[in-house]
């Protein structure tokens, strides 16, 4: 009779051992964000994303001037650029996201041509995001991007 008492504890014990193993050294549930220490060019970018169940589940990544405005909304910004670029705020910004939720923060994000100098903050600001979410520390993270 022990025996079959003492064998579901063992189980249970064991899957919250693991379970515990798992969460520090991978992601942790919760919002995070990693910002860009200053305005270039205007614009300061971020990354958030919502890590559940140990996985990312959502990224926004995306850029807002001094008074707040989304740049992938300012639409005279993005016809100039998509005129110049061949690309435009609204499109890399979610082709980034995109990348980064599939990949689960573990692959290679692929640039765009028109939007190299995003890609190099968005390289830099991922990396801080998933650290933040690995320490579980949900607090904004500030980031150097001109570098």
């Amino acid at each position: 009779m022990r025996r079959i008492v003492l064998l579901p504890l063992c189980l249970l014990l064991a899957a919250s051992l693991l379970t515990a193993c798992s969460r520090q050294d991978g992601l942790q549930d919760g919002y995070y964000t990693a910002q860009a220490a200053e305005f270039d060019f205007g614009w300061k970018e971020y990354i958030t994303i919502l890590v559940k169940g140990g996985s990312i589940i959502s990224v926004e990544y995306n850029a807002e001037n001094a008074s707040g405005f989304i740049k992938s909304w300012d639409n005279a910004y993005m016809q100039t650029m998509l005129h110049t670029n061949g690309t435009y705020p609204n499109e890399y910004t979610r082709y980034y996201a995109g990348q980064l939720l599939e990949g689960q923060g573990k692959g290679e994000i692929d640039a765009i041509t028109g939007a190299s100098s995003s890609h190099g903050s968005f390289q830099k600001l991922a990396q801080a995001v998933l650290e933040q979410a690995r320490r579980g520390d949900s607090s904004i993270v500030f980031v150097d991007t001109t570098q």
